[in-house]
C-alpha cells in the first residue's frame, strides 16, 4: 500500500560500532526480518563509506519510528554508538556519510517540500541518531 503523504523525513543511526564498516541495507534487512518485520523498515541507508542504498520501497511506509510509518520516509546512518560501549551513543559518521546524507536530503526536500526533517529521538525518548538534526538541519540548509 502507498504512503498517501510525506510529512516527515527521520533520520536515524544503526546503533553500531564505527569499526562495522560492513553492515549495509542487506545486513539491517536481515536484522528486521529476524525481528519479524517483511523486510528492512528504513527507506534509505548511508553506509560508512557515504554510499546512499535504497531500503524499502519510497513509496511505501516506512517500519522505523512508531506511529509515524504512515506519513515519513526513513534514513539511517550506519554507526552511531561507541565502539566499547553499544549503550553508548556518540556522533561517529564519516566525511563520506555526512556528503551522502547531504546529497539525499537535497533531493529528497526537493521531492517532499512540505516534509519536516527530523531526528529519531525528537519522537522518541532515544538518542538516534546520536547527532543534533535541527543544529545539522540549521549549520547546511
Amino acid at each position: 500500500m502507498a504512503r498517501k503523504k510525506t510529512e516527515y523525513i527521520f533520520i536515524h543511526c544503526s546503533a553500531t560500532r564505527p569499526s562495522q564498516d560492513w553492515v549495509d541495507a542487506k545486513e539491517i534487512d536481515k536484522w528486521h526480518r529476524e525481528r519479524g518485520f517483511f523486510g528492512i523498515g528504513y527507506t534509505f541507508v548511508i553506509t560508512r563509506s557515504g554510499k546512499v542504498e535504497e531500503g524499502r520501497d519510497i513509496d511505501e511506509p516506512t517500519a522505523s519510528q512508531k506511529g509515524y510509518n504512515h506519513n515519513s520516509i526513513s534514513i539511517c546512518m550506519v554507526g552511531g554508538v561507541t565502539e566499547d560501549d553499544i549503550h553508548k551513543a556518540e556522533d561517529n559518521f564519516t566525511e563520506k556519510q555526512w556528503e551522502g546524507l547531504k546529497d539525499l536530503l537535497i533531493g529528497m526536500m526537493r521531492k517532499y517540500p512540505d516534509a519536516k526533517v527530523v531526528g529519531h529521538n525528537e519522537f522518541s525518548p532515544k538518542e538516534c541518531p546520536s547527532f543534533d538534526v535541527q543544529k545539522y538541519m540549521k549549520e547546511n540548509f
